[in-house]
């Protein structure tokens, strides 16, 4: 079940490969590995963070 929005995905996503890039580029160290976490839940549209606090940035369905 998706619990990430549009806007919040969109921004994991660049975060995510700005991370990496900076790491591949050697502007930051290898603790920019991490950008791959914000990558995967923006492109997988889920966050296991926001499921375990019921937290949920996609818009309401009625």
């Amino acid at each position: 079940m998706r619990n990430v929005g549009g806007i919040d995905r969109a921004l994991r996503v660049i975060v995510g490969v700005a991370l990496i890039v900076a790491t591949l580029m050697g502007y930051i160290g290898v603790w920019g590995w991490i950008g791959v976490v914000p990558l995967a839940t923006g492109l997988l549209g889920t966050c296991p963070a926001y499921k375990l606090f019921g937290f949920s940035s996609c818009p309401v369905k009625k």
